[in-house]
């Protein structure tokens, strides 16, 4: 079996590799375990030098890894270069912090010492997807080597020539050999590698569906897991909102990568009164968003990821129009080889419609209108999804308020948009997943809590 990498901006393939068949996955476990072994015991001032070390690989690298995340699934270049100083930043953050956050912490017992201390658990398997394919890969990556954790990367198979970087890039970093691996196969192997008994514990980053199976199946070997999946991010504009800034912030969070991001803004709720100033708005900074080749300079949306989630999204437009939904810009696939799909927006979606009920993982904004503020945080809680919310309004206390008792997600901001953050725990609730990433939240997932009682 081969696992090939594909040009979405020309649909060409750009390069082939062999699959890794059960022998040679049998034998990257066991290496990888075998230097969990002895990094476990590594002082942590060596794991903090050589995250550094990573860093500034990453950043030496970052023209050339921009490029090939615009040649294996469209990113404009100057989002590509954003993604590798952000994989850097994380491992600047947990080589500083990682020594803080794993120290031993004392509890006043009976004892004569007692106290909890965190200490590595072994192989932990990272299954990622495509979208951003080196920042998810690197935010489980830095804590898990901070904490003297090995890694095991089954990447997206449509961005193996990204997934072979990273394991480079580790190596040139000079972290001990098998500390992190890649194995390129498909996600019919994925039941077999959970199974493995040097395998630990399992995050995942993709859709709901995936993270299903995973869970079912770490869950019924008692392997712990952390996932990270869909969202259908609602943003509330309400009737003081600053509509310019609110206009211009959900058209950048709805085109961030195409569109094709699981915190990206996908459903606009909007109070009534201001819903035609903003629509128009919206609308406006949608027509002015260049659409274009990923290498070239100046590009805002490039093409998405592979032709057939193009085609899936299309099929999902003309559902929710068919439904009632009204389309005031794009939902046309242009002939050629390629997989772009214009920036689309849609009006008079209501509660029932695909567009409100369903993710839609590309280009496409789903205006929904509400009577009033409660109405609008109603409509934002109508869904299966829990991953990011926003807020807008000029008066933020109100803002603040609204976003930390009232929206159900794991992350809400005011007038911003949703971004994860090194500093900040990231994650969802609902369909969106369980578990945190990043942050001290993020680094203490997959670490044994241990007590330590001296009598």
């Amino acid at each position: 079996m081969n696992i090939y990498s594909v040009n979405p901006y020309n649909l060409k393939r750009v390069a082939k590799y062999a699959a890794h068949n059960d022998k040679q996955v049998d034998k990257k476990i066991d290496q990888t375990h075998t230097a969990w072994l002895n990094w476990r015991n590594s002082p942590q001032a060596e794991r903090s030098l050589l995250l550094h070390k990573l860093s500034s690989v990453l950043n030496e690298r970052k023209d050339q890894l921009a490029e090939l995340m615009a040649l294996e699934m469209g990113k404009p270049l100057a989002q590509g270069i954003a993604e590798v100083e952000k994989c850097a930043a994380v491992c600047e953050y947990y080589a500083d912090n990682a020594p803080s956050f794993l120290q031993n912490q004392i509890i006043e017992t009976d004892a004569t010492k007692s106290y909890v201390s965190f200490q590595p658990i072994g192989v932990v398997l990272a299954i990622m997807p495509w979208n951003f394919p080196l920042w998810q890969v690197f935010r489980f990556l830095a804590p898990a080597l901070a904490t003297g954790n090995c890694g095991l990367l089954k990447h997206a198979s449509n961005v193996p020539s990204c997934a072979l970087a990273i394991e480079d890039m580790v190596k040139a970093a000079g972290f001990p050999q098998h500390v992190f691996q890649t194995l390129l196969v498909g996600s019919d192997k994925v039941d077999k590698i959970i199974a493995h008994k040097h395998i630990q514990a399992v995050t995942l980053t993709g859709s709901t569906g995936a993270g299903m199976k995973v869970a079912q199946k770490a869950g019924s070997l008692i392997k712990k897991t952390v996932l990270e999946l869909g969202g259908s991010d609602a943003y509330v504009i309400l009737g003081d909102a600053d509509l310019e800034l609110a206009a211009k912030t959900c058209v950048n969070s709805r085109l961030i990568n195409a569109g094709q991001s699981c915190i990206a803004a996908k459903r606009f709720i909007v109070v009534k009164s201001v819903e035609k100033e903003f629509t128009d708005l919206f609308v406006k900074y949608m027509k002015e968003k260049t659409v274009g080749a990923p290498f070239a300079e100046g590009t805002d949306v490039g093409p998405m990821a592979r032709a057939d989630l193009r085609d899936e999204l299309h099929k999902q437009v003309k559902q929710a129009i068919k439904q009632g939904a009204k389309c005031l810009l794009g939902g046309e696939v242009t002939n050629g080889d390629h997989a772009f799909y214009p920036p689309t927006v849609l009006s008079k979606v209501k509660e029932g419609n695909l567009a409100f009920e369903e993710e839609l993982f590309g280009p496409v904004a789903a205006i929904i209108s509400a009577k009033d503020e409660n109405d609008a945080i109603r409509l934002a809680n109508k869904s299966s999804f829990g991953l990011g919310a926003a807020v807008f309004t000029r008066d933020a206390a109100h803002g603040e308020l609204i976003a930390s008792t009232k929206l159900e997600a794991g992350s809400c901001f005011v007038n911003a948009l949703v971004k994860s953050d090194p500093r900040l725990p990231f994650g969802g609730i609902k369909q969106s997943g369980y578990g945190r990433e990043l942050g001290l939240f993020g680094i203490h997932e997959f670490v044994n809590i241990k007590t330590v009682f001296v009598a």
